[in-house]
């Protein structure tokens, strides 16, 4: 976090150009953003408004044409790819609309994966997801494989695979788009408590108006401008 003012994300000016054969494709224009440390922010806008690439920038698996990133005291686009990799690993947990678990591996072991990565011993890799796995209502699911679970459980192991390192901040883009109703309604309370008691970070793109109102702030963009 910057300390001097509390902010967990800042970008200035920021802008994105994606090339296509020769042409200029401007997807972000000047893009100026405060988050605070502890905040739930969604953001809306239609598609192709740039709402996945800000993700992306915040996230560090994308660098910004210009402007300034940085999150957690880092400036992204200054980092080399491996420095920025272990930069990520350390204080990101992302969250998808299709969940992106591993088939072949259970609950347990999907969400064990991050922790593959660190210095952890067995022992507390287990903490760690149990506690991960608990914290999500899905006590007693450990051994299942996803094609033995519903959506709801699905995305839930995904949360829990996405908290399970304790990252800095969690980025959900679409959480809820491919579920229904009640799953959704299940998955947006979970992430408030996320917030709510262990002071999660959460930047969450949705299309879904009933979604944002979940968040204590909701941003707009269209055509790679946030709205005022």
């Amino acid at each position: 976090m910057d300390s001097k003012n509390g902010n967990l994300i800042e970008l200035r000016g920021v802008t994105k150009v994606y090339h296509r054969d020769r042409i200029e494709v401007p997807v972000l224009q000047g893009i100026d953003l405060a988050i605070r440390e502890g905040e739930f922010v969604a953001l809306m806008g239609p598609s192709g408004s740039g709402k996945s690439t800000l993700l992306n920038l915040i996230g560090g698996i994308d660098t910004p044409t210009s402007g300034e990133v940085r999150v957690a005291g880092e400036s992204l686009g200054t980092l080399k790819s491996s420095r920025l990799a272990s930069w990520r690993a350390r204080h990101i947990g992302f969250i998808f609309q299709l969940y992106n678990l591993i088939p072949v591996l259970t609950a347990y072991q999907n969400v064990e994966l991050p922790l593959l990565l660190t210095r952890l011993s067995s022992a507390d890799r287990k903490k760690r997801v149990t506690f991960a796995l608990g914290l999500v209502g899905l006590e007693g699911r450990e051994k299942h494989f996803p094609r033995q679970l519903s959506g709801g459980e699905e995305q839930r192991v995904a949360i829990a695979r996405a908290i399970v390192a304790d990252p800095t901040l969690l980025v959900a883009d679409e959480p809820t788009g491919d579920l229904d109703a009640k799953n959704a309604a299940e998955i947006l309370l979970l992430l408030q408590r996320l917030n709510r008691e262990l002071q999660k970070t959460i930047l969450m793109v949705t299309h879904d108006p009933h979604a944002a109102e979940r968040a204590q702030r909701t941003l707009h963009l269209d055509k790679g401008v946030l709205q005022p």
